[in-house]
C-alpha cells in the first residue's frame, strides 16, 4: 500500500459535500443550508451556487486573436430577496484579486458583494 501526503489546504478551509454539492469550507456550506432553509420558508428565491458575472469581457486584436481572456467573478451565493438581486461570498481572507473584483462587481452591476 502506498502512502499518500495530502498537502494541507492553501488556507486551512475543508472542503465539504452536502446534497451533492462540493464546497470550500465548513463555513460556506453552513451558509448553504441556512440559504435552503430561508427559501423553504419563502423569505429568499431565485438561489444559485457559483454564479459568474463577466466583470470584462475578452479582448482581441485586429485579427481576432485573443489577447486577454475574459475576467469574471464566481460567486458563493446569489439569491432575490424583496425584488433585489444578493450577491455573497463566504470569506475568511480577502485576497487583493478578490477585493478589485468586488469593487469592479459594484461598479459594472451596481451589486455590493456581501461578506459573510
Amino acid at each position: 500500500m502506498a502512502w499518500r501526503y495530502k498537502t494541507p489546504n492553501k488556507y486551512s478551509n475543508e472542503k465539504t459535500v452536502i446534497d451533492g454539492r462540493r464546497f470550500d469550507s465548513k463555513k460556506e456550506a453552513r451558509r448553504y443550508m441556512e440559504l435552503i432553509s430561508l427559501q423553504r420558508a419563502g423569505h429568499i428565491q431565485c438561489l444559485e451556487c457559483q454564479k459568474r458575472f463577466e466583470l470584462i469581457p475578452t479582448q482581441k486584436d485586429s485579427t481576432g486573436k485573443v489577447v486577454e481572456h475574459k475576467c469574471v467573478y464566481v460567486a458563493d451565493f446569489c439569491y432575490e430577496m424583496d425584488g433585489e438581486t444578493i450577491v455573497e461570498d463566504v470569506k475568511g481572507m480577502k485576497t487583493d484579486v478578490y477585493i478589485i473584483k468586488r469593487k469592479l462587481m459594484l461598479w459594472k452591476y451596481g451589486i455590493r458583494v456581501r461578506e459573510i
